[in-house]
């Protein structure tokens, strides 16, 4: 086994300061084999001759899960970024999937949809690597099995990073059932590699850098960028825009499982409860700026927030936010009979260390 991708993860871990714990080290030598797998192909396949009538050597994928904070993401785009490979694809899931429906959308009517679709990803990328995997859709799991088959079958690596074990996908979910195979799918075409224990170095510096921001000034912001930053493990993709409950939404930043919005973005237009399903399915770490105090002039934006807050809280997403004023004058306690006060009452958990140690429950 060589160890180029050994020495390029010790080398982004030692820029950020963070010492690689046992469970991090084996997946990074699991890593290193799916390197080995993919740049260093057998004698025969080096024929070009040969290598248009042979299948690809089949290559084992990597499935990396565990708790928030764990390495998972920063692991993958160290190994992403390390690999001499010029067909690539390092992709958010929850955007994979955007662009799986789209482009099943514009193959409507063809026969077999889904093996034409592994096809054209298949001459497109020879690695493919998805961040915080999950299923919270019947139509997704229904999706999944299918390409994850034709993906594999077809050679294309893929590298995985979820906060659940196979097992635990789409648990409780519309017809399970049909989505077991999916799972023995996972279990038997990728190695399945489980990051837990050791300590959860984004928590500590979440909980030092704090999670509410007042006045809405440029300190604020500044804080803002620095706890994304840390969080998502790099500079993210800026003004991106994603679809939500079928609309766009525009965000400041997101990357590594890490979202900043503006708060007139995600509460200040015509959205539902079923955008913050979906975003709190999606994140495990959101940052809102410019959280206004609440009036009788602003009954629909409050509504909008509180929607927000129950549901990230349900879903124990870690939520830092940037306000006009302290936690305590953000809007009278009676709003929507109550309802708000408990709004600020979870607001007021939601900074505590034992709800910021909670495991992201994405579906």
């Amino acid at each position: 086994m060589s160890t180029e991708i050994l020495a390029c993860l010790q080398s982004r871990a030692d820029e950020r300061g963070v010492v690689l714990d046992a469970p991090q080290r084996s997946a990074a030598c699991q890593l290193q084999r799916l390197h080995d797998d993919l740049v260093q192909p057998s004698a025969i396949l080096d024929s070009r001759l040969l290598r248009h009538v042979l299948k690809p050597r089949p290559v084992l994928g990597l499935y990396l899960w565990g708790a928030v904070g764990r390495g998972k993401s920063f692991l993958m785009d160290a190994f992403f970024s390390c690999v001499p490979l010029k067909h690539k694809r390092r992709m958010h899931f929850h955007h994979f999937m955007q662009e799986v429906h789209d482009r099943l959308a514009a193959m409507k009517g063809q026969s077999d949809p889904l093996t034409r679709l592994a096809r054209e990803f298949s001459r497109q990328v020879r690695l493919l690597c998805l961040d915080e995997f999950h299923i919270n859709d019947i139509t997704d799991a229904m999706l999944m099995r299918g390409l994850l088959q034709g993906l594999l079958d077809r050679g294309v690596a893929l590298v995985v990073t979820s906060n659940a074990e196979p097992d635990s996908l789409y648990r409780n979910g519309l017809q399970r059932g049909q989505f077991l195979p999916t799972i023995a799918l996972i279990k038997q075409r990728m190695e399945v590699v489980r990051l837990d224990g050791g300590a959860d170095y984004r928590l500590g510096a979440l909980e030092q850098a704090g999670i509410y921001h007042t006045p809405l000034d440029e300190r604020a912001d500044q804080a803002l960028e620095a706890i994304f930053l840390e969080q998502a493990g790099s500079e993210g993709e800026k003004g991106s825009r994603l679809e939500v409950a079928g609309r766009m939404i525009k965000s400041r930043r997101q990357g590594g499982g890490v979202a900043w919005f503006e708060f007139a973005e995600l509460c200040g237009g015509p959205r539902s409860k079923a955008d913050y399903i979906e975003l709190a399915g999606c994140f495990h770490t959101l940052l809102l700026s410019g959280v206004p105090q609440f009036d009788s002039q602003s009954l629909a934006q409050a509504r909008r927030f509180l929607w927000l807050v129950d549901e990230f809280y349900d879903r124990r997403v870690k939520l830092v936010l940037s306000a006009a004023v302290p936690l305590g004058r953000l809007g009278p306690s009676s709003l929507f009979d109550g309802e708000f006060e408990r709004a600020l009452s979870r607001l007021a958990e939601m900074q505590s260390h034992a709800y910021l140690a909670n495991i992201h429950q994405p579906s």
